[in-house]
């Protein structure tokens, strides 16, 4: 007759000394612990990360450990979903023999290769980036494609806020010639301005300075006289 609590001690006390800092024992009936497994570190040291739940039934290992994912670090739902998978697959495989520790196996290999394809993910994303960046890159240089269609649609545009430039510039001048009085208007307008020369000179103390360089004596004039022209002729002026 298999005695059960005897295997189940025996396999508790190995785990315990396997796993000394992740082995945690929840409750002595029915024994229940967990056992937390990280995975190895990432290129960016990153890490997922499981904490499994076991329960031992009275005829482990002749029936399966009920088990969990107890809490768990940066996994997806479908990662998840995956591990509980595996460890219903190992568990089924190992029936008969203690098993939890082929299950941590398992969840560690897993979360491994979950670790692995996050490093691809992120070094596909790192690629797409750079395959956008270089097509934006493209365009900046070579822009967009002359064509019939957007050539047209281009000039309507250009044409259609050329246009509207126009009329908003014949509206200012339009606006600026009403506004701009005449001189006559002025004068209406301010009659301040009728007075404003002789204000000036009364401002000036009523002095105006004459330059006399400006002038030469009369005598010093070089006149021609009509009289001394040889072809000077009198008549000539009554007939006109």
């Amino acid at each position: 007759m298999t005695d059960y609590s005897e295997e189940q001690r025996n396999e508790r006390e190995a785990l315990e000394s396997i796993y000394p800092d992740s082995f945690t024992v929840l409750s002595e009936n029915p024994t229940s612990f967990t056992i937390t497994v990280t995975s190895e570190a990432g290129e960016n040291d990153e890490t997922v990360q499981a904490t499994l739940k076991f329960t031992y039934g009275e005829k482990y290992p002749d029936e399966t450990p009920l088990y969990e994912i107890f809490s768990q670090e940066n996994l997806e739902d479908n990662d998840v979903t995956d591990i509980l998978s595996l460890l219903a697959q190992q568990a089924e495989e190992n029936l008969g023999m203690v098993m939890i520790f082929t299950l941590v196996s398992a969840v560690q290999e897993k979360l491994n290769e979950i670790v692995d394809q996050i490093k691809t993910r992120q070094e596909e994303e790192k690629k797409q980036k750079e395959r956008e960046a270089e097509e934006a890159e493209k365009l900046c240089f070579h822009g967009t494609p002359v064509t019939i269609e957007n050539f047209l649609s281009w000039k309507a545009k250009f044409d259609a806020e050329l246009l509207e430039i126009k009329r908003k510039k014949m509206k200012e001048e339009e606006q600026s010639g009403k506004n701009k009085l005449s001189g006559k208007q002025l004068f209406e307008t301010d009659h301040n301005l009728d007075t404003s020369d002789i204000q000036f000179l009364e401002e000036a103390g009523n002095s105006v300075e004459v330059d006399e360089s400006l002038f030469q004596e009369m005598d010093d004039l070089e006149l021609d006289d009509e009289e001394d022209d040889p072809d000077y002729n009198p008549v000539d002026l009554d007939s006109e």
